[in-house]
């Protein structure tokens, strides 16, 4: 691009642009209510978000009680869900179900609260707790409203958000159980291949429908017969007996893994101390 129709095109950027923060910069200073609501919505409209969102958070304030109260709080709540400040949006449209439960948009308050923390919620091996609140969101939106226009898209998160949360445990149990014989965190006297069955176990309970059942019952299996060859004397004969049961009965559940090799290996090995 030729440096002289660079200079135009970047100098006419700069008017624009100041012509635009002129005209907002009048507009936020006006009494005129109305006015400033009618502009904030066009800058909502025109993608604006963060001009609408100063505006906004003045407005809900000036018109709480009268005519526009609802559109503008949950029009607030939009403004920051697309500015993407998803813990905010989920604040106002809380803070909308809690003002207006019977409100023109309480069901899509309802929704985007849970969708906000949803788009919120961190990868699996970080803390899950904004994952629980988006679950929570989501089944009340269901609670409230079952025949909701989108409540397909809830149970489709759902699914997502649980399924984010059985990684997360089974990331835990595989932890566990590489951390193996290492006593440096078990400061209780615990043990990680207890801690890895105990957490496998549970996720299995937690999460019946899971497709990671099976990745979680090997966990169980490679813990119980680690367990049984760390294990002093006077418990071997008892951990090796419980690891050839879940050995076959592994084998039973999954008869075509890609760890029934290791489960008959596991089950040869016990036999030597299990047999009479």
């Amino acid at each position: 691009m030729p440096m002289k129709r660079f200079v135009v095109i970047a100098f006419t950027l700069v008017v624009l642009l100041s012509g635009c923060m002129n005209q907002f910069n009048k507009v936020y200073k006006l009494t005129d209510q109305a006015y400033r609501y009618e502009y904030a919505k066009e800058l909502y409209a025109r993608g604006k978000y963060q001009g609408a969102i100063t505006l906004l958070e003045d407005l809900v304030v000036v018109l709480k009680g009268g005519e526009f109260a609802q559109e503008s709080m949950f029009l607030l709540g939009m403004a920051e869900y697309y500015a993407k400040d998803y813990e905010t949006a989920a604040t106002y449209f809380r803070k909308y179900t809690t003002s207006y439960p019977r409100g023109t948009y309480a069901e899509l308050a309802a929704f985007y609260a849970g969708e906000s923390r949803f788009q919120g919620t961190p990868e699996p091996r970080l803390d899950q707790t904004l994952t629980v609140q988006a679950i929570a969101a989501f089944q009340e939106y269901l609670d409230l409203f079952p025949d909701g226009k989108h409540r397909k898209e809830a149970h489709q998160r759902l699914i997502a958000l649980q399924e984010k949360l059985v990684k997360k445990e089974l990331l835990n149990a595989e932890l566990y159980y590489n951390l193996g014989t290492y006593f440096g965190n078990c400061t209780s006297g615990g043990n990680n291949y207890d801690a890895c069955i105990v957490t496998a176990q549970n996720a299995i309970k937690d999460y019946p429908y899971s497709d990671l059942r099976e990745q979680f019952s090997v966990l169980i299996m490679k813990s119980k017969f680690k367990l049984a060859e760390s294990s002093v004397e006077a418990k071997k004969i008892e951990r090796y007996r419980d690891a050839e049961d879940e050995c076959y009965g592994f084998l039973n559940q999954y008869p075509d893994s890609e760890q029934r090799k290791t489960a008959e290996k596991y089950i040869e090995a016990c036999k030597k101390f299990t047999k009479e």
